[in-house]
Parts: C-alpha cells; structure tokens; sequence
C-alpha cells in the first residue's frame, strides 16, 4: 500500500456523497446543540471516555476512566472531566492551551450505543471545583471543563462487529507483549523490562488516584 493509485483515491465531497449517499433522517435529528435528558443518562452511566484534540505538535485521543458518573453534568450545555494522574504527559492538556476544539466519544458497558459530544474546553484548577472530584482525599490536578456544541449518538454496529464486551472474544493478556518488554526494546534496555512489570501491579494499585 505504499502506492496507491491515484484513480481509486476519494478527493472531494460530492465524490464521496455518490459513494455513501445521502445521511438518514436519524442520524440527522439525532445530533443536537445540548445534553438532552436521554443523553445525559447515556454520560452518566459511562465509565470510559476517549478525550480528542488538536494542537500545533499535532493530534491526540488518550482514554479517561472512572466508575459510572464521574464525568459530571453540570448543565445542558457544560461537562466536567477530571483530570486524574498519569503519565504527566499532558497532551490533551497542552493542545487545549492552543487549540480550544475538544471531541469526546463515551463508552458505556454492555451498550452497543456509544455517545459522542463536540465543544470547546478550558483548564480550571480552582481549588473547590478540584475538591469535588476528590477520591480517597485526593483531588485531580485539574478539570476539563468542556462547553457543548453538539451532541450525538452512535448505533450499535462498531461494538456489535467488534464483540468489545463479549468475554468469549476477549484478547489473552499473554499473547501480547507485556509494557516491561516494550520499554525494554524501545529505550535500548535502559529501562529494565523486568523490574518494570513485576513492579507494575503494585504501581497500578497505589497511584491509581
């Protein structure tokens, strides 16, 4: 696929209108401006969420997780995130800083239906919006407060094709490479893959929050 002809590539709209036709009555009416009470029991019954956005070093899509609700609804048109540790990378955050456009897509477990919210969003670290968020006395770094512009669901089929929550079709751990082995090969072995996972578990567990 290094190549590919330029007579089979799609370059323009109506091009790519005569290929798919035109979207149904559904999935038009479907998206509005605001968190509807429908969808708003979508929000807070999800328990992951893919953050995406766009900056001047580029894109970025990294997960956020929490039990059920911990995305909150402030009102029909604001979301609150909490921003929990990680890896102090930060990306989500610095292209919010230049690029305010945020998309959101929540996953919800045992729903064939996903929910996607479109907005904009900014960085509030103000202490009694962070002491909301707080788990076990510990309060996220920050809030991405994100102001909706539209709001949308997404049928089954991406999750039916998939089989994301049939335990049958899920992967086995072991048949992937473990994240010591990664680090290992990609730093050279400066990090030691070993010492790496056999210290995760205890890692996951108490830097959880």
């Amino acid at each position: 696929m290094d190549r590919l002809s330029e007579e089979y590539l799609v370059k323009d709209v109506s091009e790519l209108e005569r290929l798919y036709g035109k979207p149904q009555t559904a999935s038009r009416v479907k998206e509005i401006d605001y968190i509807h009470p429908h969808y708003r029991a979508f929000i807070e019954a999800a328990t992951f969420v893919v953050v995406a956005t766009s900056g001047p070093d580029g894109l970025d899509s990294s997960p956020r997780g929490d039990p059920a609700g911990f995305v909150a609804v402030e009102n029909e048109k604001t979301l609150l995130i909490p921003d929990r540790r990680g890896n102090n990378r930060a990306d989500s955050l610095r292209n919010l800083l230049t690029d305010p456009r945020i998309a959101l897509l929540f996953l919800i477990p045992g729903s064939g239906e996903t929910l996607r919210v479109n907005g904009r969003a900014v960085i509030p670290i103000d202490p009694a919006l962070l002491e909301r968020f707080s788990v076990d006395g510990k309060p996220p770094r920050s809030v991405i407060v994100v102001r909706v512009e539209s709001v949308y669901f997404q049928c089954a089929r991406a999750i039916l094709r998939s089989g994301l929550w049939d335990p049958a079709r899920h992967a086995d751990r072991s048949s992937l490479p473990s994240v010591g082995t990664i680090l290992a090969e990609l730093s050279q072995s400066e990090i030691d893959g070993a010492a790496y996972d056999s210290e995760l578990p205890e890692r996951l567990k108490t830097t959880l929050y």
